[in-house]
């Protein structure tokens, strides 16, 4: 098992209340606790692909991927423990999509980092399942209660929408900048002065709002879009139909599902997982760029401007660009290079 997040740890204060119950795992689960988990059953719904692929090893069938709980999957459960995320309108939609579903009666526990916003659970939960506080331990809140009454639930309902210029960017709970374009990316897309050509992979493509937004104005650009976040998947391909563009979206754990080579990768990498910072995903992006471009292929990726990202890219591209910056922010680019040959000379 892997090292457990303060919030399992919690968890497992209580595994007496397991015993024998069909539990079903969902939210911001960022360990593989519910692979050794001692219950009757124990089934896993996660928003996020590389959590799918931590546990999908040893729980396969009984770990599912997507923006919304499939009904015959999480039928049978009759205990839900859910991880808050720090989100709290991701953590509305996810627990109404499991609640819609889930049968009155059934058990609910809501564990999570009091920094967080765990407390939040009991407001939204209040009209259909009051929630008891029932342990605090490890900075974390774990709430009880029983579903008194299922939530109406439609995915629908949920999607914003906000323009970037003429482009019309689609977005959902739990989807960066999902109220507006960000400032770090807005000087990513600040910093293309001409039209872009080729084959383009944006990496935690979120909204999609950078690939769109680019091919917009670039219309020899073929773009592919990754994350690993179910909703900013969606929201991807809603953003590129909602403005006609075309364009493959992969749920890719950085590059684990990636295959081929492109002319042009850019990203506005997330530094967090969960609350914790974590500069795991940024460092693969740079690092596996070398093995995903075209010779003479270019990274171009806006981060902080406090982030260690300048040694990482020459040690990786040998050289690199700053392109634009402000007060926050950075836009870095480094070019593959052709592999220097190794010639050995003969001795005469």
């Amino acid at each position: 098992m892997s090292a457990l997040t303060p919030a399992s740890e919690v968890i497992l204060r209580h595994s007496d209340d397991f015993i024998g119950r069909r539990v079903l795992f969902a939210g911001d689960l960022q360990d593989d606790l519910p692979a050794d988990f001692d219950a009757e059953s124990v089934r896993v719904h996660t928003n996020q692909y590389h959590h799918w692929q931590m546990l999908n090893a040893s729980m396969k069938e009984d770990v599912q991927f997507g923006l919304v709980a499939d009904a015959e999957f999480i039928a049978s459960s009759d205990m839900l423990v859910y991880y808050w995320p720090k989100s709290k309108q991701e953590a509305k939609f996810q627990l109404f999509n499991l609640l819609s579903q889930l049968p009155v009666g059934i058990d609910v526990f809501v564990v999570g980092e009091n920094r967080s916003g765990v407390r939040s659970a009991e407001e939204i939960l209040g009209e259909i399942c009051q929630l008891d506080k029932v342990d605090s331990a490890r900075r974390c809140g774990l709430y009880h209660g029983r579903l008194e009454k299922q939530p109406e639930f439609d995915a629908e309902d949920w999607w914003q929408t906000y323009m970037v210029e003429e482009v019309t960017i689609k977005t959902l709970p739990g989807v960066f900048s999902r109220e507006g374009l960000d400032s770090g990316s807005l000087l990513l897309i600040n910093s293309f002065e001409e039209p872009i050509k080729g084959k383009v992979l944006d990496i935690a493509s979120g909204s999609g709002v950078l690939a769109s937004v680019l091919a917009t104005y670039s219309p020899k650009m073929k773009v592919t879009l990754s994350d690993v976040s179910a909703p900013a998947l969606a929201a991807s391909k809603a953003t590129l139909e909602a403005n006609g563009l075309t364009g493959e979206v992969i749920a890719s754990n950085v590059y684990s599902d990636i295959t081929g080579r492109f002319d042009m990768i850019i990203s506005n990498p997330p530094f967090h997982e969960g609350l914790q910072t974590s500069l795991h995903a940024a460092e693969q992006l740079i690092r596996g760029a070398v093995n995903h471009l075209n010779i003479g292929g270019k990274l171009r990726i806006v981060a902080n401007a406090f982030l260690p990202y300048a040694a990482l890219l020459d040690a990786t591209f040998g050289s690199h660009e700053v392109l634009a910056q402000n007060g926050r922010f950075k836009v870095y680019e480094a070019t593959r290079g052709r592999p220097p040959r190794d010639v050995k000379k003969k001795k005469r």
